[in-house]
């Protein structure tokens, strides 16, 4: 078994596993951890292949928690190198999921591999939590395998989540959190008409504009010392037929909360009908709840995770709950403690994604002295 942290990700970008594909990702993942004592159990829920590893079967159980799923490379014209062949180039690996997140499935690999050979009984358990659907729709991989765990009553103490989180240096942020995001689809429906004959119309965007700006300047709340506040924005807005003689007969509004602790999706629910009502629109509303919001504020997990990073890069780590969503949202109601830690994040989801070889190589180090200050006398 490899403990080449390079080689390892360069396996697995070579694997074009675009959403919800795995492409071998996780077989490639279980036949190295097996060797070291895991119990490797493919799960598998509709198009979604997930990976659950785990080592003990006592407690506290330590998971690394991940995907081997990767974005679409979009036009390949447009890369330096094939997207994925990967290729070392002035000390930056390349290849779609370099960054997000096949590095940190490799520094994660090598670390249990180096920590295991060194505490063979170690104490509790580790664990591999990995799917191939958190770029997807996020229905049939982390959220259903947390389903089977918590009916089988395996409790997740401590999550490592290696999305990438530094934004500069490796380790210099890392996200102690998530806010909840929640998506409403607004239906205004008015009545179709000739512009000329406004009168024997109703134009649902004229009806709806003062109720959209309205929504748009509220402060949902302010925030707290570990969220930023609530933000509401209009992803998307559609009405009309194209013809520039017709008024619409429906106006069509997708829209995010990106909400703190401050508030509940339910209170927010609340308040858009409120507005929705004082402006005596008709109207239908859905609503897709994406995750709820959570916090590991301190405790023995963001404590080791902040001396490991300091004693391996010198850096005192920033936590912080910005940016967007992550797996950790399904994991952390079980009352497990989350921490999201990876390489710098400047090219995610780009052409050209890349990762400082040396960085990886970090993270590893990272990851291990994280198992040892908790697993470990």
């Amino acid at each position: 078994m490899s403990t080449n942290v390079i080689e390892i990700a360069k396996d697995l970008i070579a694997r074009p596993s675009v959403t919800p594909e795995d492409a071998g990702c996780q077989q490639m993942m279980g036949e190295y951890l097996a060797p070291l004592g895991f119990n490797v159990e493919p799960m598998i829920f509709a198009d979604t292949t997930n990976l659950w590893a785990r080592r003990g079967d006592s407690g506290p159980l330590f998971c690394f928690a991940g995907h081997t799923d990767v974005v679409p490379p979009g036009d390949l014209a447009q890369w330096h190198t094939p997207a994925f062949e990967p290729r070392e180039i002035d000390g930056y690996l390349h290849g779609r999921g370099a960054a997000d997140m096949k590095g940190s499935l490799a520094a994660m690999m090598v670390a249990t591999r180096r920590f295991v050979e060194r505490h063979p009984d170690h104490q509790g358990s580790i664990a591999f939590l990995i799917t191939s659907d958190e770029e997807g729709p996020f229905i049939n991989g982390t959220p259903k395998v947390i389903e089977t765990l918590e009916a089988r009553h395996e409790k997740i103490t401590w999550a490592l989540v290696g999305e990438p989180s530094s934004t500069h240096l490796l380790g210099d942020i890392v996200k102690n959190g998530r806010r909840g995001s929640l998506t409403g689809n607004l239906t205004i429906k008015g009545v179709q008409g000739h512009v000329a004959y406004p009168h024997l119309a109703d134009n649902p965007v004229h009806q709806a504009a003062p109720a959209l700006a309205e929504l748009a300047r509220i402060c949902w709340d302010k925030g707290n010392a570990f969220f930023p506040p609530t933000s509401f924005q209009i992803a998307n807005i559609h009405a009309g037929t194209g013809a520039p003689n017709v008024i619409p007969a429906a106006l069509e509004v997708m829209f995010n909360f990106r909400y703190s602790t401050e508030v509940t999706a339910e209170s927010l629910i609340e308040r858009v009908f409120g507005i929705l009502d004082a402006h005596a629109l008709d109207y239908d509303i859905s609503w897709v709840y994406n995750g709820m919001p959570f916090l590991t504020d301190n405790g023995p997990l963001l404590q080791a995770t902040r001396e490991a990073i300091f004693e391996v890069t010198g850096l005192h780590t920033d936590p912080q709950t910005t940016g967007g969503t992550s797996d950790g949202r399904f994991i952390a109601p079980t009352g497990a403690q989350v921490i999201e830690l990876g390489p710098v994040n400047a090219t995610i989801h780009k052409v050209n994604e890349c990762v400082k070889v040396a960085d990886l190589e970090l993270l590893a180090s990272c990851y291990e002295k994280i198992l040892e200050k908790l697993l470990c006398n």
